[in-house]
This record gives C-alpha cells, sequence and structure tokens, in this order.
C-alpha cells in the first residue's frame, strides 16, 4: 500500500493512495503513530479498513486536488554515502579523483535536520548566502520497529517502508563548513523533500536481489531535461545493511528514515561539476524545477524560489594566549 499525508481544505490529513485519489484513514491517526503503534502491520490494517468502508468512495479526494506533505515527521533522519559511482563524482571536483579508503571500510552518514522538510509539490527556497544551490537524488528506508544493535537481517525486515529523498545542498557552504572538519550542517539543514508517499516494504520485496539489495530506477530532471540516472541496486550496501551499522551501540526508532546517500550518474550537480570539470549544468536558480521519479514509488516535482538575506554574524574573535613563564 502506498500511505499519504496532505493538506485537504484546510485539514492536515492521512490516507491510503487508491488511484488517482486519496481515502482518509479512518481513526484519525498520524502514520508515525500508526508506524509507532505496530510497525508494518498497523498501516495495513489502518489502510484496509480505510478501503473497505462503505464511505470511501464518497470520502476519497483526487491527489491533484491536494497539497502533498512529507509522509511522516520523522524522529530522525540518518543520511548515508552508499553510491561509489557518487563519491567518485564529486572528489574528481576536489582535484584528487581518489575514492577514500576509509569510504569502503563502513557506511559514512550524517544526521540531518527533521524539522526542515518539504512535501512533493512544495517551493523549495534557496538558503541565504547560497550561490551554489544543488539537488540530491536519494531513496529512503523508514524504520517501522524499535532496533538496538541489530543484525542485517533484523534490521531488514524492521523497514516498513520506502519514500524518495531530495537531500538540498548548498555546495558553497558545505564546502567552507567542512573545512573545519565537522562535516555539513548549515549547507544542508535548510531543507529536505521526502515523499511523495510512503511505499510499505511488502509492495517492493518482490525488487529484492538474492543480497537484499533493491533495484529501482532513479531519475533526475531539471526543467523537463533529463540530467541523471541511476539504480539503487547499485548501492554498495544493502538497507538492512545501513540500519545496522546506524543502530550499533545506540538504536533506532519508528519512524526513523535512512537516505541512501545521492545516486552516480548525475544524481546531483557536484557530481556532474566533478566529472565536467566544470560547472555545467549550473547551479540551480529561481524558477527551475526539479523533478525526481524512482520506479516502484513516485515522483516528487519541487521549484527553486529565492530565498531570504542571512543576518550577519560576525567572525571569530581574536584570543590572545598569554603563556606563562
Amino acid at each position: 500500500m502506498r500511505f499519504a499525508r496532505y493538506i485537504d481544505d484546510g485539514l492536515e490529513t492521512c490516507g491510503v493512495v487508491d488511484g488517482d485519489h486519496l481515502v482518509p484513514l479512518d481513526d484519525g491517526a498520524t502514520l508515525l503513530e500508526l508506524i509507532q503503534e505496530g510497525g508494518l502491520g498497523s498501516l495495513l490494517r489502518a489502510g484496509e479498513r480505510a478501503l473497505a468502508s462503505p464511505l470511501h468512495a464518497v470520502a476519497a479526494t483526487p491527489v491533484e486536488s491536494v497539497r502533498l506533505l512529507p509522509p511522516l515527521d520523522p524522529p530522525s533522519i540518518r543520511d548515508f554515502s552508499a553510491f561509489e559511482a557518487h563519491v567518485a563524482g564529486v572528489v574528481a571536483g576536489l582535484g584528487s579523483g581518489v575514492v577514500s579508503r576509509e569510504w569502503y571500510e563502513a557506511p559514512a552518514f550524517y544526521f540531518t535536520n527533521p524539522h526542515s522538510l518539504f512535501g512533493a509539490g512544495d517551493d523549495v527556497p534557496i538558503p541565504a548566502g547560497c550561490e551554489l544551490f544543488d539537488f540530491e537524488l536519494e531513496l529512503a528506508a523508514v524504520i517501522g520497529e524499535p532496533l538496538a544493535d541489530p543484525t542485517p537481517e533484523d534490521a531488514a525486515h524492521a523497514i516498513v517502508g520506502y519514500t524518495i529523498l531530495n537531500d538540498w545542498s548548498a555546495r558553497d557552504i558545505q564546502q567552507r563548513e567542512m573545512r573545519v572538519g565537522l562535516g555539513p550542517a548549515k549547507g544542508k539543514d535548510f531543507g529536505s523533500t521526502l515523499g511523495p508517499w510512503l511505499v510499505t516494504a511488502d509492495e517492493l520485496n518482490h525488487r529484492l536481489d538474492d543480497a537484499g539489495r533493491l533495484s529501482l530506477d532513479m531519475q533526475v530532471s531539471i526543467n523537463g531535461r533529463l540530467v541523471g540516472r541511476d539504480s539503487s541496486g547499485n548501492m554498495a550496501w544493502t538497507f538492512g545493511e545501513l540500519a545496522a551499522y546506524a543502530g550499533r551501540g545506540t538504536r533506532l526508532v519508528p519512524g526513523d528514515v535512512l537516505g541512501s546517500g545521492t545516486c552516480g550518474n548525475g544524481g546531483c550537480l557536484a557530481e556532474l561539476w566533478g566529472r565536467n570539470g566544470e560547472r555545467v549544468p549550473p547551479p540551480l536558480q529561481p524558477e527551475d524545477v526539479v523533478s525526481m521519479t524512482i520506479d516502484g514509488i513516485g515522483t516528487i516535482t519541487n521549484r527553486v524560489v529565492a530565498g531570504g538575506t542571512a543576518h550577519p554574524v560576525p567572525p571569530a574573535r581574536t584570543v590572545t594566549t598569554v603563556s606563562s613563564s
């Protein structure tokens, strides 16, 4: 099944997708509440009740008439880097062109902001101070049950569903702050798109290969022109392995989101800039429209708009250290 969160006639609603319509869930629960209550089973039962209701045809709303929200408010978002081709393209633009051996040793991730999410059709403002605005095409998995130090097999079984993640990036801000040695922060935390809905894991399990890796076609276009295409089958780790690593020595909770990291072959502009040796295609500008489609899930389409002005923050004050004699 597919589940969405949306605004219909001014009211926030959660529903199950029925063709090109949305049928509201009869208990008024959010997707996160249902996942926390009983994982995949709770979601499926809520969807079945909604579709079986004699009033469902009357209550159904065309998808095109609502504003789609991110399908859930995740407790956390861990964004991995699981596509070697993406990493190779980006480092080519940094001069070395060599993927570090540390990348191969363990799946790296960072935490991004779960409180700054856009829906599948929302306008996305360029963050203040950014001149190199970029997109990142990713597949995301949602955890459906508590996990602590899980095996990859247990973690894989705990995935409740999948959605599309666009990890928007302010490349110039990101490059500056990462030279401090702490990882991405303001270059990332202004927003990510999540949507258009949550596709339950049982809908896609037949697309798993023998290693447990999903093979889904992934595409991204700018203003209708295809700029990137890859397969989730090219991930270096499965989502079960990513979740097992994320849960090592800690815990994952229902609703946590794990991003695959940007796919290769044009999954973001920074990779293309690295391979082309110049900023071609150019950074995103206001009125650019970025569309992402993942086979078996759907499409998200966001228009880039101008952002606000950054309030000035002074550079660090100079502190003179006086050594004792």
